[in-house]
């Protein structure tokens, strides 16, 4: 702890958490539209499906992984582990020079360390108060948002301007700067006093899940929990690909949608979440997120009217709310001595959700022979990739149902606003400042 390389520079802060947050997720951003040409010319005929395996695989590694890694982290610091964590995250950008099949597996196995928010969160626990977490915590998560609100775009354009290879470039130089930033810039927040001996019980993954399921009420917040969250993991793991390439929308509006998106998604959460919360009480400010998640659902599997996507995407906004609004509740229902306990139950069933949500995607796709039979990507080849021709893109999908998995997971999420309203009728919680 007291070695000069992890000192830093400054106290720590929430700032130094979002940065980091900041700096990775741009650097990915960028690479939204060279990742789509990608993973539709290695995998043509079942790009969804390999999409899901691949999302699926990395996000169960991270989720066996996550507890570990956070008790390692409590005995030896929380800088060791940020630089460990997003050096290996960023690790497969570099490798999409070479060649596709090698950057796949590295983008999975990835997954063993790609758990930079657990960190973060503990690092932003080590400095703040407990009256202040919670800001604290949606400050990290708005970073999120914020930081696809122009990096999707831009890698397009630079993309279009230059070639791939530039936006590889630019990427890569950007996460060896977040892992500089960390290195040099960050200091330690957990001081020697509170380090713990490695604990190999809190590094059982399905410690949470045996923890939930010995208190009901935990337990049906963990559900909730579950069943809005898959969806939306998964949703994530193919939108950029399912807009560009079943709706058809060229890639610079792809990347215009997702940054209005994000723009909204920051509003929402810092903004119109405490509204909601302090106006209709935070139980329905939940059923109104949910609400929201099935009608976003609805608009990307039933229709293949682009304007409809611009619709779907204010929506999809507001649904963001849902999981940290379930956080608020969660937190406020459990004493203060296990804060730690019931937070680390969501981290998990959310990690578990990160691993089944694009598999649960991938597989709906290929039963319903939604695929690509080839790839119409621009003049800028990736690496030694050969590129097909530019007008020969042809998808399958079911006229009556273009999104098969966003359909069925409306259910989902309608059972979760079913249970949701019986409980709020039972809970008359109607203020809770977040």
């Amino acid at each position: 702890m007291d070695n000069s390389i992890l000192a830093g520079i400054d106290k720590p802060s929430v700032y130094h958490a979002a940065i980091i947050i900041f700096l990775e997720f741009f650097s990915w951003g960028l690479l939204t539209s060279p990742l789509i040409k990608l993973l539709a010319e290695t995998f043509p005929k079942y790009t969804f499906l390999i999409n899901g395996i691949i999302q699926g695989i990395k996000g169960i590694l991270s989720f066996f992984s996550s507890p570990l890694i956070g008790s390692l982290s409590d005995s030896v610091g929380r800088k060791p582990f940020l630089l460990l964590t997003v050096f290996c995250t960023c690790i497969p950008i570099p490798v999409m020079w070479f060649d596709a099949l090698s950057y796949f597996v590295v983008f999975t196995l990835s997954g063993m360390f790609s758990v930079t928010y657990s960190i973060v969160f503990a690092y932003v626990a080590d400095i703040s108060p407990t009256e202040e977490r919670s800001s604290s915590y949606g400050l990290v998560s708005a970073t999120f948002a914020a930081s696809l609100i122009i990096s999707p775009a831009l890698g397009t354009y630079i993309s279009d301007k230059y070639s791939d290879d530039v936006v590889v470039f630019i990427a890569t130089a950007i996460s060896f700067l977040d892992v500089l930033f960390i290195l040099v810039m960050v200091p330690e927040s957990l001081s020697s006093e509170l380090t713990t001996e490695i604990s190999w019980k809190k590094a059982d993954p399905f410690a949470s899940l045996k923890v939930a399921a010995k208190d009901p009420k935990l337990l049906f917040m963990c559900v909730m929990v579950f069943l809005s969250y898959l969806p939306e993991a998964g949703e994530y793991s193919c939108i950029f690909l399912y807009l560009r390439q079943v709706i058809g929308l060229p890639s610079s509006q792809v990347a215009i949608l997702v940054g209005v998106t994000g723009i909204m998604s920051v509003i929402a959460q810092t903004w119109l979440m405490s509204i909601f919360s302090n106006t209709f009480g935070i139980y329905n400010t939940v059923i109104i997120g949910m609400i929201c998640q099935i009608i976003q659902l609805l608009l990307y599997g039933l229709s293949i009217q682009p304007k409809l996507m611009w619709i779907a995407c204010i929506f999809a906004a507001i649904s963001s709310i849902t999981y940290p609004t379930l956080n608020a509740i969660i937190s406020v229902d459990a004493d203060k001595s296990r804060q730690g306990v019931v937070q680390g139950m969501v981290t998990g069933v959310r990690g578990l959700c990160s691993g089944l949500g694009p598999a649960y995607y991938g597989l709906i796709f290929y039963a319903y022979h939604v695929n690509i039979a080839s790839q119409d990507v621009s003049h800028n080849q990736l690496g030694p990739h050969k590129t097909p021709n530019v007008n020969d893109t042809v998808v399958t999908v079911q006229p009556s149902l273009p999104g098969p998995p966003f359909v069925f997971s409306t259910v989902m999420v309608l059972i979760a606003l079913l249970m949701m309203v019986r409980r709020a009728g039972k809970n008359r919680l109607v203020q809770v400042p977040l």
